[in-house]
């Protein structure tokens, strides 16, 4: 799914992302038609992305799947809290779910969904004096005396890495303005991930980067150059995905 989105994006496939494999799916058999949808929610909105970038007009047949592939599985309502809260799974996924519903109505503003995803709440704000912590574990008293939830920045950049399919023109919430507050954050993430040789999380930050960047934002570390440097050295669909919007979005003029 992801290399159909990069064909799409880089103009290579003519046929629609989500509807075209799924399509491909059903013709081998009903169960690899159920695992088609469920990858078009777990690529989330980026399987519109082509159209976002693009600014294509959506076909029919790709909101008629993206509307099959969420009425297979409606989005959890309401929403589940985010960590420490409740477990990060399903906050995860809630956020995957109200992006791709979030870029359908981007691109297809007549069109209605008819499982919307309610707005989840806010991920933790990344504070570089807290000490470091694995994203899964948290502790009540990294709070503001507001009682606001508090992370370190390891734990906090991978978490938006795991959110970067949000990174996208058009799209804006409690995620984005995370990452506004964040960007030393995701700046040390990022050469972390690097450094680390972890190539697939380099490139969603990546992707965060490129966004602010073409939201006008100042950045401590100059997105073009560790982009392009991903694009040399990682390997895998969804990885080419990821540094692929990234170009996009660097190649824009800033806001």
């Amino acid at each position: 799914m992801a290399l159909r989105a990069l064909d799409a994006l880089e103009g290579v496939e003519s046929t629609g992302v989500a509807a075209g494999y799924v399509e491909e799916a059903a013709a081998e058999s009903e169960g690899d038609t159920a695992v088609a949808l469920g990858a078009v929610r777990i690529l989330g909105a980026d399987v519109l992305a082509p159209y976002v970038l693009r600014h294509w007009v959506l076909p029919d047949e790709e909101s008629y799947v993206i509307d099959l592939a969420l009425s297979a599985l409606p989005p959890a309502r309401p929403a589940p809290p985010p960590p420490p809260g409740g477990p990060e799974a399903p906050w995860l996924r809630a956020w995957a779910d109200w992006g791709l519903v979030a870029a359908l109505a981007r691109v297809a503003p007549g069109h209605s969904s008819p499982h919307p995803a309610p707005l989840p709440e806010a991920p933790p704000v990344c504070d570089d004096a807290l000490p470091r912590r694995h994203p899964a574990v948290a502790d009540p008293e990294d709070a503001d005396l507001d009682g606001t939830a508090r992370e370190g920045w390891v734990s906090w950049a991978v978490r938006m890495a795991a959110l970067a399919p949000l990174a996208l023109p058009g799209l804006d919430g409690p995620v984005h303005a995370s990452a506004r507050a964040g960007v030393t954050g995701l700046a040390r993430g990022a050469c972390r991930s690097m450094l680390r040789r972890d190539f697939p999380t380099a490139a969603r930050l990546a992707r965060w980067l490129a966004w602010l960047h073409h939201e006008g934002v100042p950045l401590p570390l100059d997105p073009v150059p560790f982009t392009q440097h991903l694009t040399l050295l990682g390997v895998g669909g969804r990885l080419a995905l990821d540094t692929a919007i990234a170009r996009e979005l660097l190649r824009e003029e800033p806001l």
